[in-house]
């Protein structure tokens, strides 16, 4: 046998390890980033229902409302809006480095032009 491939194995070893940190990595700020979005989506979702709801005792209460809900989910309201009955929302959720803002808008079935109304 020759000495010449002694602790090739170890160095094998050390750079797989090394490349499935990373790639383990990687995966879990995907994870985080995603989880991150559907947060904030889903706290969009219902402060802009809750800002719907609202819609007809004026924007500030509509408004008002929309921002507890989101805050009660862990988002902040970014933006408010409320045109009729139509209510328009954007929440920020912050979990790690990421701070994804995400749109809603929410309002009774018929209002929304070009969009067929939800089935009964």
């Amino acid at each position: 046998m020759s000495g010449c491939d002694r602790g090739s194995a170890t160095v094998w070893v050390a750079v797989v390890a090394g490349v499935l940190c990373a790639v383990f990595g990687t995966v879990l700020a995907l994870g985080q980033a995603v989880a991150a979005r559907h947060r904030a989506g889903g706290a969009a979702d219902l402060a802009a229902l809750a800002a719907a709801d609202r819609a007809l005792w004026g924007t500030a209460h509509a408004c008002g409302a929309a921002d507890r809900v989101a805050r009660a989910q862990g988002a902040e309201m970014v933006r408010c809006e409320v045109r009729g009955e139509i209510a328009e929302v954007t929440a920020r959720t912050r979990l790690g480095p990421y701070a994804p803002e995400v749109r809603s808008r929410a309002g009774p079935p018929g209002v929304f032009a070009g969009l067929p109304a939800a089935v009964p």
